[in-house]
């Protein structure tokens, strides 16, 4: 597939890759643990580990030696996911937890709840408004750069804001 949306979604969009990947961001490593934190099958689990593994990921490396016993550490390409975590966090948050938020994100130093934004890496411009679309890249296939070119002329919607 082209779009970097369905690309990415092929390796991670399956739940449970999600959340193996949350837990691994928040320091957990090994099967049991994946396991007992998730209440996955064990079956299901390693072939979410396998994947995440070959997608480049995780590592699987050895700590064990008799019996053999693997853990599976976050690579860059899955410390990069941690953004999309803590995003998809906030929206969970604000659309999908009338109770209240069961998690949040506390900066370290000041203990305060932060509640994140997207911005543009370049003006430090938060990525929200009218004045934004989604266009073909460099690499687009013609396919591509036709179809944004007829069905993306109007701009994105401004993301809305929900109280907490």
């Amino acid at each position: 597939m082209e779009c970097p949306i369905a690309r990415s979604l092929e390796r991670v969009g399956e739940w449970w890759s999600m959340l193996i990947l949350r837990d691994a961001i928040n320091g957990v490593t090994r099967f049991d643990a994946f396991e007992a934190s998730l209440k996955i099958a064990p079956n299901m689990l390693t072939r979410r580990l396998r994947t995440l593994v070959e997608d480049g990921l995780l590592e699987r490396r050895l700590y064990k030696e008799r019996p053999k016993r693997y853990e599976y550490v976050l690579t860059d390409r899955g410390r990069d996911f941690f953004p999309v975590i803590l995003a998809l966090l906030d929206y969970g948050n604000r659309h999908f937890a009338p109770e209240g938020e069961a998690l949040q994100i506390v900066d370290l130093d000041t203990g305060r709840t932060l509640d994140p934004v997207l911005v543009d890496r370049a003006t430090g411009e938060p990525l929200a408004g009218k004045r934004l679309k989604l266009a073909p890249g460099p690499a687009a296939s013609a396919a591509m750069c036709e179809r944004y070119a007829e069905k993306h002329e109007a701009s994105a919607p401004a993301p809305r804001r929900v109280k907490r």
